[in-house]
């Protein structure tokens, strides 16, 4: 008899489990540094369908997610323009996952620790699937984009930038 390595669920997991939200699990080798290209290419999927959580701050220090393209960044000023706010900037990064929860490259829109703001680049939307983080390094779920705006309750926005 085989052992198999247990996992435990993530809290994006337990979220859409909660939620009755259909996924397919994608485990890839975690590469530091390695982003979207990389999960992208050893997934067979196009980097523009593999979908970035990033966690941002207002200029009050108000935690942002914002889910962009693998391929393309965030104009923080259009954003905050879009958003309403003075001024966006990345979270640095040994603070996003006191937000969050999860642990830099495995960050997930779903199951957070603080409920914050979710932003939605509109073209995300248009696709027919998505592969987005599910809460660890090295694990992408895919799952239709409408989840982002049905379950999360994300708003739209349009601020990608190609790379």
């Amino acid at each position: 008899m085989s052992k198999t390595k247990h996992v435990s669920e993530t809290p994006a997991i337990v979220f859409l489990k909660k939620h009755g939200v259909s996924y397919t699990e994608h485990n890839y080798e975690y590469v530091e540094h390695g982003g979207t290209r990389e999960s992208s290419a050893q997934l067979h999927t196009d980097e523009h369908a593999v979908i970035k959580t990033l966690i941002f701050e207002d200029e009050h220090g108000k935690p942002h997610v914002i889910l962009m393209h693998g391929d393309c960044k965030v104009s923080a000023k259009n954003l905050a323009r879009q958003i309403g706010v003075k001024k966006m900037q990345a979270c640095d990064p040994a603070v996003a996952p006191k937000h969050s929860g999860y642990q830099i490259g495995g960050t997930s829109p779903f199951g957070t620790r603080k409920k914050m703001p979710i932003w939605v680049e509109k073209s995300i939307l248009d696709l027919p699937e998505i592969f987005i983080n599910g809460g660890r390094r090295g694990y992408l779920l895919s799952m239709d984009p409408s989840v982002l705006t049905k379950t999360l309750q994300a708003q739209v926005v349009e601020v990608a930038i190609p790379k």
